[in-house]
């Protein structure tokens, strides 16, 4: 049967989500894991390739698997069997034509900032911590222009022959807290470090380093030199896929 199961994790310690030789990633966990418990090699497929350090909420992976008990005893097993830094949050039998990539229709991620002179020491692997007050209006004004169909190849590192085109839905800055900042950007699909470009660009802007304008030329030029922040990965999330 083909499963489909929604996963988070917290990726500080892994490099990305996507299998690799001799390092820790999520999708090498999952897999250790169904190899534990179903006794042979089983592979998922994610939604997303999260980089290094990057975390989810709202990851989606699928996986054929031979299991003739409950599905919540699968879910138990395999949470039993993961660390404590990777769940499976939800699980469930799903069509054999589902691809999580390629099913998707939209991914939301959400980018934390905290504006404190002093860092705050629990936050840092969930947030990039600024010691300066940022202008949010110029930052969202910013984000709007970035709303519709664009290339982005400014803003992403494209695989040979990969379509720079994408469609973003929203994006949008709010300030949850007195010192806390949350990016919300949805689009069709992201290019590699994608959205960690657009958030140091647009941290630029409302650092008065660049003009709102100048995302404008950033997409128009769609030269990568252009670029000149890119975000850490502590503060990014892979919050939702909709299908």
């Amino acid at each position: 049967m083909k499963i489909r199961a929604t996963l988070a994790y917290d990726g500080t310690h892994y490099f990305g989500f996507q299998r690799q030789a001799s390092v820790r990633t999520v999708q090498g966990e999952v897999e250790a894991a169904l190899l534990q418990i179903c006794g042979k090699s089983v592979g998922i497929i994610g939604a997303g390739r999260t980089d290094t350090g990057v975390h989810a909420s709202g990851q989606v992976i699928a996986f054929e698997v031979d299991w003739v008990h409950p599905l919540d005893r699968l879910q138990c097993a395999l949470n039993a069997n993961l660390p404590d830094d990777v769940v499976i949050r939800s699980i469930e039998i799903c069509d054999e034509k589902f691809h999580p990539r390629f099913s998707a229709v939209s991914r939301t991620y959400e980018y934390t900032l905290r504006m404190d002179l002093v860092r705050h020491p629990l936050m840092r692997y969930y947030a990039w911590q600024l010691p300066w007050v940022l202008n949010v209006d110029n930052m969202n004004i910013a984000a709007e222009r970035l709303i519709g169909e664009h290339d982005f190849r400014a803003f992403g590192s494209p695989t040979v022959g990969e379509s720079t085109v994408r469609r973003i839905i929203r994006a949008n800055w709010q300030e949850v807290s007195l010192y806390e900042l949350r990016f919300t950007i949805e689009a069709n699909a992201f290019l590699f470090r994608m959205v960690r470009r657009i958030v140091g660009t647009l941290v630029r802007i409302g650092s008065d380093r660049n003009s709102v304008e100048d995302i404008d030329r950033m997409l128009e030029a769609r030269n990568p030199d252009l670029i000149k922040g890119v975000a850490p990965a502590c503060g990014l999330c892979l919050v939702n896929v909709s299908y």
